[in-house]
């Protein structure tokens, strides 16, 4: 039977868990909701590199993304920093869609799928 290993977990959800060579995140959400939405985005981004590190991958294995951001007149300035972000040659399938976040002063939150190498 292949392995689960869930890593940061908590009362309610894991952050992570890694099973049969694929790596799935919890939403990620910024800790500084100060900021714009680049901002916030660049935050999130960051959780998300550090949790694919945990596990023994990275971005350019990612499988499928989910964006949900709080208002979707802000694709672009976000679509600015993931562009930055994503390398060339590995944009993964996509969905960005608005919803209605737990907390109202997050802009976003992203869903990650990853391969593990």
């Amino acid at each position: 039977m292949p392995q689960l290993t869930r890593f940061h977990v908590g009362p309610r959800l894991s952050e992570m868990a890694v099973h049969n060579g694929t790596a799935y995140l919890a939403g990620q959400v910024p800790d500084d909701t100060t900021q714009d939405i680049r901002g916030q985005a660049a935050q999130v981004l960051a959780m998300v590199d550090k949790l694919l590190a945990e596990a023994g991958t990275d971005k350019s294995r990612i499988l499928m993304t989910q964006i949900f951001l709080t208002d979707i007149s802000e694709i672009a300035a976000m679509n600015e920093v993931w562009d930055a972000w994503i390398p060339a040659g590995h944009t993964p399938p996509r969905a960005t869609v608005q919803a209605a976040l737990a907390n109202p002063a997050y802009k976003i939150e992203i869903v990650v799928t990853a391969a593990l190498p």
